[in-house]
């Protein structure tokens, strides 16, 4: 690691650097040299002098800083004197730039400053275009703007020669002033500066800009920085709509100014091109009432200090969003914080010590702590620790502060009486900080002092020290007028975990020792006064006092004023100082303890921070990374965007998380956001054979479209969807397993989702919204899952295999030793493809079609032209077990080739040639295998197709649960010895039946209905838990003219949906007659139905209204379902696009019931007569 410099300002305007490589703080040579501020950056630093000069300090390198001064001699040839410097009226200057508009003879360069030195004269240049030249350096030409070459023509009217001279930096390592401008109007004197912008450039030979404040809230930018003119050149007003009283630049393109009246501006489009940005956008204060004091910015970072001296952290900041997203309190009482190099944080504590931000990284840019900034001081090896507000017990009366005029205005008649047995060179003890300082307010009042130390009551008004911290001594006199006369509480910050601070530093009083000439008259006399009275009174304070004064040395003494204590510090700029959170520096070692911290005042000070209460400071957490995203807007495509995920942790434990997606857009840096809290559902998806996965939120599900994203690797699109989704659990407080009521559903992918229901969710007013529901994926892959309220939970896999889950539910945390059990799971499915012909009568059937059929490779509907070669797995997780071969199970039948035949391809196909059919088609099929791992537990060995368990309410018990399916062949099956202790059952009882069936459910009171492959409806009667088989099935009658494909039974109520996705309710149906009277049409567009423990309905629906594009596949809830309403009144449309499948029979979760109202008035009047209905079904033998 290179060697860099951490810089800081104390009271005095005295300059410090404190070296990685080193332990010690080190002044600058310049014993004169007062700063105001400083602001360092890489390889420099800047500052503001106490005479309002700007100054730099280049750092020693091992290559000199050289610049090139050149002009041009230009001559025109006449036939009388050959080449002169006689031009033309219309030519160049005789001695001009290298394109001649400007004169430039060899006298006019002057040396900017007095930091250059001319390293010798001027010479001609005796190449011409980087080649050796014989020509003296001259090159010719027809005409001035024409092309210039070394060779002398006939036609050659003009030459010209460049001349050469270089000039030397020579104040590498010290601090030199910049020059003001000539003859440009300078800016007036500055109270602020501000040095970035160095990442702007991707060249090797990175420079900073340097911007500034003036006195009258003007800001300005100094031009011309380049790494051969440190100094730049001159400074351009920025226009501002307010006065600005400080700024930040950050390493990138990042500029924020706190305002005159608080609120903050931020600078928007920096860039290379553009350094000086193009608009200004105002950030209110992080809190109305108190002002923004200090800003400090980094490559994507914003901390502010407030006029309370309370630390923020400014979220979402990006070169994207420059002006951030919302504001977090950290932890800690600064008065000045700096933003360094890598995000580091440094600060200036309220104490006037130098602190470090500890726990900073990419990931967690908030950091975790505050630990001081531990330098050697002075000839000793103690360190340098944060003071504390007992060395500035004392008062300051308002008189001695209005009394201050100048530091050399007149001489003091009076002088502090220096008491007995006082000592010129009194030693001050220094403690040093423990390994962490947490900063906060103290609220424990000082421990009361011991009798034999109890000062008298003179020395106890003694007057407060006063010490600078401002811009200047007089400044910042008039700045602190308004401070009150309570003594400063010590800076805490309580951590989240207990942590030790230092105890005030035993402080041994140092008498004056000033004559009748005083040379600093700015103490009112009233002060000095009472402060001699208080030495003359009392004697000295021991260790653990609680007051001190500090008598004023001569300017005779070595050390100067103030330098025979640690220094008072003001400013610290880290800009320079090259450390991250794993860096080994021995100062920022958290570990470090002074030697004269004894045990008694560790343990003191122990007792003492058990007694304050803790504060839990927020923290922020960040996941960088890059992603691809298709972008909203036509035509739609994939663009490689930047994504964070910025979350906060706030002091009572809540987190709350925002996803941003970054993006350029016509070369505008663009950026859209995510709340966690609004994320409703994060579903991986096939997009373009990438790994993409969909991000849902209630305003993208009304608009059907979704935020899509891919990652470059399957494991990258794992890492980011369990990210999001565990932010997304955690800002809603869901952990564990899903529980017993909840929402089961698959996608066509075979992906997982359930969503824990709230008790609005079938409340009959004020519904929940279906678009607001979130739902959260569950390892496996399931083509169909269904589930009841006691636990039990089933599925099916594409392959027919049964699974049962082996989770618990509603347990956050598993007791130990009873983890929930991933096992491996495999599923298979088979992948079609069809081959189409055309008759024709040359060559019979042939792979030439007609220009209007359809493609000749495609799949099932012929919209998509699908090849063996060039179709691949469902998803990358798929891989194949298998060849392609001809599939003759197709429904229609094939002939002993595998080929259906048609007249045409629209129309449908059967498994014989006619003397009508035209085209034929044939079915390829292959297998491919997924193997992931997840909580379900394999039932063998029977293969199912429909599956269907007993919904009952949650408080129901039930020593064995019905279970009903159906196998891949249409047998029917009951499943024996199913419970919540053995969800998985014992054996399989197979129920007799005439035909095969496709659709099977079983609802309350046991009533099992069924569903043939030909559409013939049955309902099984006295199924009870005595014989769970039933006896015989009755034959319901169908829809008229309609062929049902799959019903659901729900407590008291039937829905069924036929091949033509209409939804029907079966009416009358009563105890009595279990089997109803009619079919009523309900909607259409619905592919599958469930019905819930309540009677609730919800359906997965072939599309939604209005947006024809989405893929078919959404979740709807029906509303208005009642005991007097059973079918309803509207559709409430939730997450769409790729549902397969929902179940809600585990959702017995009912909302409170308001209590019964007895009606006031006259009955009402009985309901209409029923019309009549058809008939019940007959029974059928079996």
């Amino acid at each position: 690691m290179p060697i860099t410099m951490l810089w800081a300002v104390d009271v005095y305007g005295r300059v410090y650097s404190l070296s990685t490589a080193g332990q010690r703080w080190e002044r600058a040579d310049d014993m004169l040299l007062e700063l105001k501020r400083v602001t360092a950056g890489k390889g420099r630093c800047w500052g503001i002098g106490c005479d309002h000069h700007v100054y730099l300090n280049m750092m020693p390198s091992e290559t000199s800083i050289r610049y090139r001064e050149e002009t041009y001699e230009n001559q025109r040839w006449n036939p009388v004197d050959n080449f002169t410097d006689t031009l033309l009226p219309t030519d160049r200057w005789p001695w001009s730039d290298v394109t001649g508009m400007n004169p430039q003879p060899l006298h006019s360069f002057q040396l900017p400053s007095r930091s250059w030195e001319w390293e010798g004269d001027w010479y001609v240049d005796q190449s011409c275009g980087g080649e050796p030249s014989q020509t003296g350096g001259w090159e010719y030409a027809v005409d001035f703007p024409a092309n210039f070459s070394p060779d002398k023509k006939w036609n050659s009217c003009v030459r010209r020669r460049r001349w050469i001279r270089y000039r030397r930096y020579t104040a590498q390592g010290s601090w030199a002033k910049i020059p003001l401008d000539n003859p440009r109007k300078p800016p007036l004197p500055l109270c602020d500066i501000s040095c970035g912008g160095w990442e702007l450039s991707d060249q090797s030979g990175k420079y900073p800009y340097l911007w500034g404040v003036s006195q009258q809230g003007e800001v300005w930018f100094r031009e011309g920085i380049h790494p051969r003119v440190p100094e730049g050149s001159s400074w351009e007003e920025i226009e501002v709509p307010k006065e600005v009283a400080q700024l930040s630049a950050g390493p990138g393109d990042l500029l924020w100014v706190v305002l005159w009246d608080g609120n903050l501006l931020v600078r928007n489009g920096l860039s290379l091109d553009c350094p000086t940005g193009t608009s200004w956008v105002e950030v209110e204060s992080p809190t109305k009432e108190i002002e923004a004091l200090h800003v400090s910015v980094g490559v994507s970072v914003v901390w502010v200090v407030t006029k309370d001296y309370k630390v923020w952290f400014r979220r979402g900041v990006n070169s994207h969003n420059p002006c951030g997203s919302g504001w977090i309190s950290i932890g800690g009482e600064m008065m000045v914080v700096d933003v360094g190099l890598n995000d580091q944080v440094w600060a200036v504590g309220e104490d006037r010590g130098l602190y470090f931000r500890m726990g900073v990284t990419l990931t967690e840019p908030s950091g975790s702590g505050w630990i001081p900034v531990s330098g050697q001081w002075g000839n000793n090896k103690e360190f340098i620790p944060p003071r504390k507000e007992c060395e500035f017990g004392g008062q300051l009366t308002d008189a001695s502060q209005a009394s201050v005029l100048s530091c050399t205005d007149s001489d003091s008649e009076l002088g502090p009486a220096e008491p007995p047995n006082s000592s010129k060179d009194a030693a001050v003890l220094e403690a040093a900080a423990s390994s962490v300082v947490p900063l906060g307010r103290a609220d424990t009042p000082t421990p009361p002092l011991k009798s034999d130390d109890t000062p008298s009551a003179s020395l106890q008004d003694a007057p407060k020290t006063f010490i600078p911290a401002s811009d200047s001594f007089i400044n910042s006199l008039v700045s602190d007028r308004d401070k009150t006369s309570t003594p400063q509480q010590s800076i805490t910050e309580a951590p989240q975990e207990e942590v030790e601070e230092p105890s005030p530093a035993p402080i041994a009083l140092t008498p004056g020792t000033v004559g009748p000439d005083v040379p600093w008259m700015n103490v009112d006399l009233e002060g000095a006064g009472a402060a001699r009275c208080a030495q003359a009174a009392g004697p000295s304070l021991g260790d653990g006092s609680a007051a001190a004064t500090y008598a004023l040395g001569t300017l005779e003494t070595p050390q100067g004023v103030g330098e025979a204590d640690a220094p008072v510090w003001t400013w610290i700029s880290g800009g320079g100082c090259d450390v991250d959170a794993s860096s080994q520096i021995s100062w920022l070692s958290p570990t470090v303890q002074s030697a004269a911290w004894s045990e008694q005042q560790q343990q003191e000070h122990r007792e003492e921070i058990s007694r304050k209460p803790l504060e839990r400071s927020h923290s922020v957490w960040v996941r960088k990374g890059a992603l691809r995203w298709m972008r909203d807007w036509k035509p739609q495509r994939w663009v490689d965007v930047s994504v964070a995920l910025e979350q906060s942790t706030k002091s009572d434990g809540r987190k709350d998380s925002i996803f941003f997606v970054y993006y350029t857009q016509y070369d505008e840096k663009k950026y859209l956001h995510v709340c966690i809290n609004e994320v409703t559902a994060l579903v991986p998806v096939l997009r373009d054979c990438h790994h993409a996965f969909a991000v849902y939120t209630t305003q993208r599900t009304k608009q059907r479209g979704p935020l899509v994203l891919a990652a470059q690797t399957e494991k990258d699109m794992n890492d980011w969807l369990s990210l999001l989704s565990d932010c997304c659990c955690e800002g809603r407080g869901i952990a564990g397993p899903p529980s017993r009521q909840a929402l089961w559903s698959t996608t066509s992918k075979g992906d997982i989702m359930v969503h824990e229901p709230s008790f609005s969710l079938e409340a009959a007013a004020h519904t929940l919204a279906c678009d607001l529901m979130f739902w959260r994926q569950v390892p496996g892959h399931l083509r169909c899952v269904e589930s009841n309220s006691l636990g039990l939970v089933w599925g099916v896999g594409w392959d027919g295999t049964a699974w049962v889950y082996s989770g618990r539910y509603g347990q956050p945390t598993a007791p130990a030793g009873d983890e929930v059990q991933m096992l491996q799971q495999t599923d298979f499915r088979s992948v079609h493809v069809y081959e189409n012909q055309r008759w024709n009568p040359m060559a019979g059937y042939t792979d030439k079609g007609l220009p209007t059929d359809r493609a000749m490779w495609s799949d099932e509907s012929g919209l998509n032209e699908c090849t063996k070669g060039n179709t691949n797995p469902p998803t990358p997780q798929w891989s194949w077990v298998s060849e392609w071969t001809v599939d003759y199970n197709v429904p229609g039948g094939t002939d002993k080739e595998g080929w259906q035949y048609a007249a045409d391809f629209p129309v449908t196909f059967h498994g014989h040639k006619t003397m009508k059919d035209f085209v034929r088609r044939r079915r390829w099929t292959r297998k491919c295998k997924i193997t992931l791992r997840g909580p379900w537990q394999q039932v063998p060995p029977i293969r199912l197709s429909d599956i269907s368990l007993m919904p009952c309410l949650a408080q129901s018990s039930m020593e064995q649960v019905p279970l009903w399916a159906l196998s891949d062949k249409g047998d029917v099956l009951c499943r024996l010895g199913v419970s919540p202790q053995n969800p998985e059952g014992s054996s399989w009882l197979h129920v007799g039946t005439d035909q095969p069936f496709k659709s099977i459910s079983i609802g309350g009171a046991n009533q099992v209905w069924a569903i043939a492959k030909d559409g013939a409806v049955f309902y099984r009667g006295s199924v009870s838990p005595q014989n769970p088989a039933g006896e015989c099935w009755y034959h319901i009658p169908s829809p008229p003219r309609q062929t049902l494909r799959q019903l659901s039974v729900g407590r008291t109520s039937v829905f069924a949906v036929d091949e033509n996705s209409n939804l029907w309710i079966r009416q009358g149906l009563t105890p009595s007659y279990p089997q109803g009277s009619a079919w009523e049409l309900i909607s259409n567009n619905v592919g599958k139905v469930t019905v819930g423990p309540l009677d609730q309905v919800w359906i997965i629906a072939d599309g939604v209204p209005g947006f024809t594009s989405e893929p078919p596949g959404a979740v709807c809830h029906r509303l208005g379902v009642g005991p007097m309403q059973p079918k309803g009144q509207a559709w409430d449309f939730g997450i769409g696009g790729g549902w397969e499948h929902i179940s809600v029979r585990g959702n017995s979760v009912e909302a409170p019931r308001a209590p019964h109202v007895p009606a006031v008035g006259p009955p009402r009047s009985p309901l209409p007569p029923r019309p009549p209905t058809q008939v019940n079904g007959s029974a059928v033998g079996v």
